[in-house]
Parts: C-alpha cells; sequence; structure tokens
C-alpha cells in the first residue's frame, strides 16, 4: 500500500487563532483520572490509569456557553510534568483575557496547556458545542480512515489483538516493536505477512527508540521482507547524524514521532528536517504544543515532499475530538491514528464511535460531561 499523494490545501489555523475576538473571559480548570479497561503495555510500562485536565472558557457575562480544552501530556514524552501543568492552568486562568499571548508566547504557556487553550477558545468562538471545525465529518457524511493499534503483551496476547482488528475490517494495523522481545515479535510478524499479503494488510511498527545504533541495521534487514510500511523513531532522540543514515539507507522507511517534540522554531524544524530527511513524521498536537506548533510542521514537511499522519495521545473524548475535527480538514487520505477513544473505563460519551476501520462522528448523539467541580 503505497503514500496517496493528494493536493494538500490546509486551512489556516493561524488565521483562525488571529481571528478569535472575545470581550472579556473567565477560565477555570479541573483534572480527571481516566481508568484504562484494560493496563496498557507500553515500552516505557504498564499504565492503568492517566491524569488529564480539562479547561473551561467562557464569556464572563455568559457563563452557561463554554469552550473546553483537554491538556493532556505524557510522562516520559511531555517536555513539561504534572507538577508545572498545575501550575500553568492557574497562571493561564489569570492571564486568559492575554489569549493572543497566551497562545503564541512558550514561555507563557507550556506545550500541552497552549494546545488546551487553543480547543477552549476555538470551541468558545463556535458557540461552545464542542463542534471546532464544522465539516462533513461533524454532520456524519464522512469518516476519517483510522489504523488499529495492537498492545504490547504476550505474543498469545497480540495474536488475538490482531485477529480482532482484522475481523473489525482494519486494513492498516500498528504495532509496537521493542528489543527485548524482538525474536518473538518479529516471528509474529512473520506469521501475519503470511496470512495477510501487503495489499490486504498495511503493518506500521513503532520502536520508540528501543534499537541501539549497534544492532538496529540487523533488525531493519530482519524486518525488511516482511514488507513493513514504516518504522517510527528506530533509534533514541537527538542522534541527529545516526538518524540521518539510518533514514538514508534503511531498507524500511523511517518516521519521526518524538525526535519532533519540544522543538518549537520554525527554522529548527526546517532544520530538523533538512538533516534527517526522514520518510514520515507523526504529529500529535498535545505534545507538540497545538494546533498552530502541528501545521506548522506539515507545511515544512510538505515543502521536502515529506509524507505524514496526525496521531492522538491517550486523550479522552474531548481532545480527541478536536484533533479529529481537525485532522479532517487536512484531507489525508493515509489511515490516521486517532481509535483510542474506546480505551477508558470513564471517558466522556461524546458523538465519536468507530465501525470497522473509520472514526465517525454522529451528530444524533450528544455529549455527556460531567464537570460540576470546574
Amino acid at each position: 500500500m503505497m503514500q496517496e499523494r493528494w493536493e494538500y490545501n490546509s486551512p489556516d489555523i493561524f488565521d483562525t487563532i488571529r481571528s478569535l475576538h472575545f470581550e472579556h473571559l473567565t477560565a477555570s480548570f479541573v483534572p480527571y483520572t481516566l481508568q484504562f479497561i484494560t493496563p496498557a503495555r507500553t515500552s516505557r510500562g504498564v499504565i492503568n490509569e492517566r491524569t488529564i485536565w480539562i479547561l473551561k472558557v467562557h464569556e464572563t457575562d455568559h457563563p452557561d456557553i463554554f469552550g473546553l480544552g483537554e491538556c493532556a501530556l505524557l510522562p516520559g514524552l511531555s517536555q513539561e510534568t504534572a507538577g508545572m501543568v498545575e501550575r500553568n492552568l492557574k497562571e493561564v486562568c489569570t492571564k486568559i483575557n492575554d489569549y493572543q499571548a497566551l497562545l503564541t508566547d512558550e514561555d507563557i504557556c507550556y506545550a500541552s496547556v497552549r494546545f488546551a487553550v487553543e480547543q477552549a477558545l476555538i470551541d468558545l468562538s463556535r458557540g461552545g458545542r464542542r463542534i471546532l471545525f464544522p465539516s462533513k465529518f461533524t454532520n456524519g457524511h464522512e469518516q476519517i480512515t483510522i489504523n488499529g493499534l495492537i498492545w504490547m503483551g504476550s505474543i498469545q496476547y497480540m495474536i488475538n489483538q490482531i485477529n480482532e482488528k482484522v475481523q473489525q475490517g482494519f486494513s492498516c494495523i500498528k504495532m509496537k516493536i521493542s528489543n527485548k522481545g524482538f525474536e518473538n515479535e518479529l516471528a509474529l510478524l512473520q506469521e501475519i505477512r503470511n496470512t495477510f499479503g501487503f495489499d490486504d494488510i498495511e503493518l506500521r511498527l513503532d520502536a520508540n527508540g528501543a534499537f541501539d545504533t549497534s544492532d538496529v541495521w540487523e533488525k531493519l534487514d530482519l524486518l525488511a521482507p516482511i514488507q513493513i510500511h514504516s518504522i517510527e523513531q528506530p533509534i533514541a532522540i537527538n542522534q541527529w547524524e545516526e538518524m540521518a543514515e539510518i533514514c538514508r539507507l534503511s531498507p524500511i522507511p523511517i518516521a519521526l514521532d518524538e525526535e519532533l517534540i519540544g522543538i518549537t522554531d520554525r527554522d529548527e524544524k526546517a532544520n530538523l528536517l533538512d538533516n534527517i530527511f526522514p520518510s514520515y513524521i507523526i504529529l500529535k498536537p498535545s505534545l507538540l504544543g497545538g494546533f498552530q506548533q502541528a501545521s506548522d510542521w506539515i507545511e515544512l514537511a510538505e515543502e521536502r515532499s515529506i509524507g505524514w499522519w496526525i496521531t492522538s495521545a491517550l486523550e479522552s473524548n474531548i481532545g480527541l475530538n478536536a484533533i479529529a475535527q481537525w485532522t479532517f480538514t487536512l484531507q489525508n487520505p493515509m489511515p490516521q491514528g486517532l481509535g483510542t477513544g474506546k480505551l477508558f473505563v470513564n471517558n466522556f460519551l461524546s458523538p465519536l464511535t468507530v465501525k470497522k476501520d473509520m472514526l465517525i462522528y454522529d451528530p444524533a448523539t450528544s455529549w455527556q460531561i460531567n464537570l460540576s467541580n470546574v
């Protein structure tokens, strides 16, 4: 399955942000703990729960109409800690009427917090209905193709997940791959490819920087015959020279993910892409600093014919909804990484649902968000 090319016409998110105008705003926030239905095994350990923060913004004279934004950092990946987020959110709430500065000055507003501010203000500007980017997606007429995510675990557990995803109708599978269990995971991938051809299932791998520079070539050579679409972050970040060589000579297309986090200056972004020159970049608005920052990466990638797709970062349905609506406007036909809405016991009921390999917005379904403390 080769990447489709299309005419890229990005909505000007910068103009959207600059055009926001409010008389006088009031802001507040509340932490919320999401409980995983099944403990999520990642290369960084097992996650049973995670804390997010919901930002609420309204015009002071109209408290019943409000915008919501989600701040969802990932420990170990985000540049900020939970304590930093709490302090920054308190500061942001006192400075909310200087919202243009909050949205542009990274010294005032941390990446995950800035994304929450973006979401809340755009939502409020649209009437506080959780429809940030009205489109054929939000009116239920079109959908977003997504990949099926396979969590790490025993080989049998991963086989069961893959069989379930295939039965559900997914044609693109993303699987984490490690260094410690590489041989077993390689055998599993070979079994998958023996069962499903390249035209049946697209296989994306995510190494999360697990391979060493000493053995990365051996592993890439072993994976190559399995016809892998791409592999994310084969070695750890901040090894530009080594990563550039891998991108240039790898038998498998390389995608960058963690390597992008924390880089906000446009010239620095261009420098990274020019030096490493990956086949793809993977964009998580929650970790990059929001829609504006992610849009910047996309424009630079497009100028260099570097592919890209959007991925959620274990947000609740509030954050996932905002990311999905924005993603649809980009009209990228590749499967996007937005299938994480059903991971939690206590997620907010929303119009988002997954059918086969499609993320769907059902306008007939109402939001149910209980944030009584906000």
